[in-house]
């Protein structure tokens, strides 16, 4: 009979593990002798044995006990089953990794080429890193949440903003964020943007995301709460478009 120690140094384990066994229910734990030790005999060894066999080769500890009371035919298929299982999780790790190797490298976006294409031409265009920032956080929501419709409205924007007069206006939006809520340019600012919601779309639906879905006014929210100019912008134009 050998103490916990001892078969922990000949099995090549912890003590600490062994006892992770013993709470599992993997591995009777023997009663005290008189002494007040446990003591393990061959058969502890043994069994001690083959639960790390199966540790090793990647078998989850709750299938373990399973697997030992299994016959020949059904321990054979549980671990192809877990076989397949470890396999679906290595490629799933070799994924992430690519992805954290192409993140270190800069080259993994959470938007689409042609939207990063499209934020770097903004700050060509003359928008300011604010409006830049703001741009690639709405579009990396709008894509994370509905990309099934993001790319519709993205190429409606991109449109708008081709067209040197509209890239106008929404330039003047961008530097009408640190203006005064009251300034009299608020006010001539939002009818434009009125005209030409109404010129562009006419009786048109303007594009828009499912009609339960909470992102647009989310979104709305997030800009209106960086300027207080922005926020009347929003509510002049929305008067003016539902009159």
């Amino acid at each position: 009979m050998i103490t916990i120690g001892q078969l922990a140094a000949y099995v090549g384990v912890s003590i600490k593990t062994i006892r992770v066994y013993h709470d599992k229910g993997l591995l009777p734990e023997p009663d005290r002798d008189a002494s007040g030790y446990r003591r393990y005999d061959a058969d502890d060894a043994i069994d001690l044995i083959k639960i790390r066999t199966l540790a090793e080769a990647g078998v989850p500890l709750s299938r373990i006990r399973e697997l030992r009371a299994a016959a020949d035919g059904e321990f054979r298929e549980a671990l192809s089953e877990i076989d397949e299982e470890l396999t679906a999780r290595i490629r799933d790790l070799r994924a992430t990794q690519v992805r954290l190797r192409r993140l270190a490298a800069g080259q993994l976006a959470p938007v689409p080429a042609e939207v990063a294409a499209h934020l770097e031409h903004l700050a060509r265009w003359g928008f300011t890193p604010r409006w830049v920032d703001l741009q690639r956080d709405l579009w990396i929501l709008v894509f994370a949440t509905h990309p099934d419709h993001a790319i519709t409205l993205f190429h409606d924007q991109a449109e708008s903003l081709a067209d040197p007069v509209l890239r106008q206006l929404f330039l003047d939006y961008d530097h009408a964020h640190d203006l005064d809520a009251q300034d009299p340019r608020i006010d001539d600012l939002a009818r434009r943007m009125v005209e030409a919601t109404k010129a562009r779309y006419g009786s048109e639906e303007l594009p828009h995301l499912d009609e339960d879905s909470d992102i647009p006014s989310l979104i709305q929210g997030t800009v209106n709460a960086s300027s207080p100019a922005w926020q009347r912008i929003d509510t002049l134009v929305r008067q003016q478009l539902n009159a």
